[in-house]
């Protein structure tokens, strides 16, 4: 009898992560993996182990988090995508699914990652964003921040910029790019810093962003950025900001992964 086929899906999910511990699957706690592998089980049946491209943290949250696995199923991405959607959580949506070659991994394939961090400064807190944005009760020197991110862009050995005892091969990484903006909601102001680069050391953008925070405060110039670079260690560096702020926004692949 021939074994039934195994294919390979890609998901786009979003997801608020306040009552979750993290991506990744624990004891006892509610995370995203776990509750994906859940849903997958009571649809197809199959006990499906799921890759995210990026393992966030408890509290931080996705717009546009990549999850890939593999399945007998032959329910279509639409199908597939819709049954998630009707069994999921309501803080956690698919918002696309789509057939990848055999071999795709969320996490090996990917070529670039960008996250945003949002911050809230002013007198006033946002009772409302207490869970999505970094309250910083100050007005923060715009223009400070903006010229302290140029100092990031291009290939840096990001060792100030990754939280002491984790372990990579090497703390090199490029990035593309760095932005601060900012935009307007209701009487509360935000800013959005975005980082997009080849790859992340772990807090690494939690870091970059309590880096231009100080500068932003006036406690720094910004050519301090380019100090912290240099030294390359975790303690010249900046605060490592709260985890609600953070947000996986896009992960990129090359076209060649996909068969639709």
């Amino acid at each position: 009898m021939t074994e039934p086929t195994e294919r390979a899906l890609q998901l786009i999910v979003s997801y608020d992560g306040t009552n979750y511990a993290g991506w990744q699957i624990q004891n006892d706690q509610r995370t995203i993996q776990g509750a994906l592998e859940r849903t997958l089980l009571k649809i197809t049946g199959e006990k499906i182990r799921v890759t995210g491209s990026g393992r966030t943290d408890s509290g931080v949250h996705a717009i546009g988090q990549v999850v890939s696995f593999r399945m007998q199923s032959k329910l279509s991405p639409d199908v597939m995508r819709r049954a998630l959607n009707a069994e999921l959580p309501p803080d956690i949506v698919v918002q696309s699914a789509r057939n990848a070659i055999p071999e795709f991994n969320a996490i090996d394939c990917a070529i670039k990652k960008r996250y945003r961090y949002l911050l809230q400064e002013g007198r006033i807190d946002d009772v409302f964003s207490r869970q999505y944005a970094w309250f910083v009760k100050k007005e923060l020197n715009f223009a400070a921040m903006q010229a302290a991110a140029q100092y990031l862009i291009g290939e840096h050995d990001f060792a100030s910029f990754e939280s002491v005892g984790s372990e990579r091969m090497t703390t090199v990484r490029h990035v593309y790019d760095v932005q601060v903006l900012r935009s307007e909601r209701h009487e509360f102001d935000k800013v959005a810093i975005e980082v997009e680069a080849n790859g992340f050391l772990y807090n690494m953008v939690r870091i970059i962003v309590g880096t231009l925070v100080d500068v932003g405060k006036g406690r720094r110039p910004p050519e301090w950025v380019a100090e912290v670079l240099a030294a390359k260690k975790r303690t010249a560096g900046g605060m490592t900001a709260p985890a609600h702020g953070l947000y996986l926004l896009r992960v990129d692949y090359p076209e060649s992964c996909w068969l639709d």
